[in-house]
């Protein structure tokens, strides 16, 4: 998924959708959080604490792979209902590896993936015409 510079990232701290701005039709990508109903209901077993602990890691590594996504571009848009956005782009906000990028995040609805590909066609083409 690297032939364009331009990704939007709808999520949730369940699922993201990558979308690759392009001319051609554009296709999604999807990354799921390992942490699954199932996972927890076992880690729920082992106790409560046991199964923060499991979560906060699945959510780490999975926010990670979105991070090292997120490298290969020039600019990106996160957008999605839940606060996952905001998390993800505070783990790398700091890093120097991601000082290059631009990164914008706005607040969205559930949306069917023709909405989510609506959404990142207009947004990178309103932000090109209005440079």
């Amino acid at each position: 998924m690297t032939t364009s510079t331009k990704l939007g990232i709808w999520m949730d701290h369940s699922i993201a959708n990558l979308i690759e701005f392009q001319d051609a039709p554009m296709l999604t990508k999807t990354l799921e959080c390992k942490f699954t109903h199932q996972e927890k209901e076992e880690a729920i077993k082992r106790g409560e604490n046991t199964m923060h602990t499991k979560e906060q890691g699945e959510q780490a590594a999975y926010y990670k792979q979105l991070a090292e996504i997120i490298r290969n571009y020039e600019e990106v848009i996160l957008f999605g209902p839940t606060d996952a956005k905001v998390e993800l782009y505070h783990t790398f906000r700091d890093d120097h590896l991601f000082s290059k990028i631009k990164v914008e995040i706005r607040q969205a609805d559930k949306m069917t993936e023709n909405q989510q590909h609506a959404f990142v066609r207009k947004y990178f083409t309103e932000k090109t015409q209005a440079r």
